[in-house]
């Protein structure tokens, strides 16, 4: 086993929104301390680490200081610069590896990766100016979305094309990318990828963890609905097969031993009428679809990237409960009080000032305690409740 950091070492987290604050919870919980970095004033990590720079994700100077007061950096959203990483990653470990923020920040080269393991996605095509999406669709054929290959998530930067669309390539370039550069030649102009439309059956997700030895342990797959875009519940056990269980994990632990990979990893997958998998997106961080974790399992998904990124021993990821996790969104943040009155249901607030539409406030998790499962099954749990 790797040398493993003690507590009272500080761990850097480069973000501020809810990830980073459930970290530093569950650090803390073993004893260690969070610095979190972020451009955000009152940011909710900020609000429970024991110290917090609010500066540029550019910021030279900042980025430095922030290194020599941690032993090792993490971060909380992929969308942080792979430059600023880079150079913590020359003054103090950053778990995951920098490198591989050039996988998941670009959905190209998430795709090619993925295909790369031998691991099946849907059709997809890269975009590289408004000429080249007719000649995308008729490789790719209709339906299909239309996607910024970088940044974009909950359904921002995406376009659906529908069966029976009218493909203007100049409308569609303007509508995902506005007045930017067109020239596919151009160093600075977007590039897209255009997907073929999966008529799915379900949607899971896999979170992988992997430590310092190469060992690894995969939660449980989890079953995903989402609502304008936007991850509402998240049902484990996953309504399922075996096989495709089988099948979701085993893609999971092939990506992240292929990435080498030293943290946690997402991975959010199809899963077709045929009982065929196809990965969707990678998050090399906490995600969403595991906050689950946080009250039906031994480990929480945020403790056990605490410990893979300090190397020390993965904890177990047995489940004891069975449960429905249901984001709390927008103006829903104010059911606080009648959740607190279910017995079953556990309440994470995440400590943002604004409820606004579409903003991610916190989350329920309603527990079956497994033993009593056979009598109260937990397809008859309402997630709206």
């Amino acid at each position: 086993m790797p040398q493993a950091l003690a507590p009272g070492s500080t761990i850097g987290i480069l973000g501020g929104g809810q990830l980073g604050r459930m970290t530093a919870l569950a650090a803390a919980n073993l004893g260690y301390r969070c610095h979190v970095l972020t451009p955000e004033r009152d940011s909710p990590a900020a609000q429970v680490a024991a110290a917090a720079t609010v500066a540029d994700y550019r910021d030279e100077a900042a980025l430095d200081r922030f290194a020599a007061s941690c032993q090792v950096v993490t971060f909380e959203f992929e969308n942080v610069p792979f430059e600023a990483a880079a150079r913590l990653a020359s003054r103090v470990p950053v778990r995951p590896r920098p490198e591989i923020l050039r996988v998941t920040q670009d959905r190209v080269a998430e795709k090619s990766f993925v295909n790369g393991c031998g691991i099946a996605t849907t059709q997809w095509a890269a975009v590289r100016g408004p000429g080249e999406i007719a000649a995308a669709v008729q490789r790719i054929g209709l339906p299909a979305v239309l996607k910024t290959a970088r940044m974009g998530y909950d359904g921002k930067g995406q376009i659906g094309l529908k069966a029976r669309s009218a493909v203007d390539g100049d409308a569609l370039w303007t509508a995902l990318w506005g007045n930017a550069p067109r020239d596919a030649g151009s160093r600075e102009a977007p590039v897209a990828i255009l997907e073929a439309y999966v008529n799915f059956a379900c949607e899971v997700s896999v979170i992988v963890a992997r430590g310092l030895d190469g060992r690894m342990q995969a939660f449980p797959p989890a079953e995903n609905v989402h609502r304008d875009h936007i991850l509402w519940t998240s049902t484990v056990p996953a309504r399922v097969s075996p096989l495709v269980l089988a099948q979701a994990e085993r893609a999971a632990r092939t990506i992240a031993e292929r990435l080498d990979l030293v943290g946690l990893i997402a991975v959010e997958m199809f899963v077709g009428h045929d009982g065929r998998v196809l990965v969707n997106e990678l998050a090399p961080r906490p995600h969403n679809s595991g906050h689950w974790t946080m009250d039906a399992c031994r480990t929480s998904q945020f403790e056990q990237l605490v410990r893979a990124i300090c190397g020390l021993p993965l904890g177990s990821v047995e489940r004891h409960s069975d449960v429905v996790m249901t984001n709390l969104i927008g103006a829903e943040v104010d059911t606080w009080r009648a959740v607190l009155a279910e017995p079953d249901a556990k309440l994470h607030v995440y400590g943002k000032a604004e409820a606004r539409p579409g903003r991610k406030m916190g989350h329920v998790n309603r527990l079956v305690p497994r033993e009593s499962y056979a009598k109260s099954k937990l397809g008859d749990v309402d997630p709206a409740m």
